[in-house]
């Protein structure tokens, strides 16, 4: 009878191995794909006070709703963005990244109309740009990041779109920004 109940439990756990995990969990119920991408005005950021080029914003997120199938009825497919997400990952192979926020924010979004591109957004918070990993970089610290040893820091600017239909189903999509941090290095660009 042990016997049994063991090929049973096994079978049972081979079998929700095979069904259960079928990928359905990651699978994106909403009939609206958020397509983000983004036009970037700045690859690199000089931290010097007045640097060159500086007073402009990084770029212009592009949000659009696209209707995954044209059939059925499409007036509650627009989509509200209520938030967004700001966070950061090196890729020059050092950690100390500042810390991610997030931002509340009210823009509509016609299903099937276009691109809607947010300018005015937050990229840091506060006096991000005077702690780690940039505060390495100023001359009195040294001017290298003590991670890479390297005089700048580069990293993705990763910013999250999220929002729901008018019909209430959960919609987000992400772009990025690569950016590469120095101090004196003629300017931004």
């Amino acid at each position: 009878m042990k016997r049994l109940s063991k090929s049973w439990i096994a079978a049972a756990v081979a079998a929700f191995a095979i069904f259960g995990c079928s990928g359905d969990i990651n699978r994106n119920t909403s009939p609206i794909d958020l397509v983000v991408t983004n036009s970037q005005n700045l690859n690199q950021i000089d931290l010097e006070p007045n640097a060159a080029n500086c007073n402009q914003s990084i770029g212009t997120i592009l949000m659009q709703a696209i209707v995954k199938s044209t059939s059925g009825d499409n007036r509650f497919n627009d989509v509200r963005i209520t938030s967004y997400r700001v966070s950061y990952i090196r890729t020059d192979g050092g950690h100390a990244v500042p810390a991610a926020f997030v931002r509340a924010m009210d823009t509509l979004i016609t299903a099937n109309g276009g691109s809607t591109g947010l300018s005015n957004f937050l990229v840091f918070e506060g006096d991000a740009l005077n702690q780690a990993p940039f505060a390495s970089l100023l001359p009195i610290n040294g001017g290298r990041d003590p991670e890479t040893g390297r005089p700048l820091v580069k990293m993705d600017v990763i910013v999250e779109v999220f929002g729901q239909t008018l019909a209430g189903e959960k919609v987000s999509g992400s772009t990025r920004f690569p950016i590469d941090f120095c101090y004196h290095c003629q300017g931004c660009f």
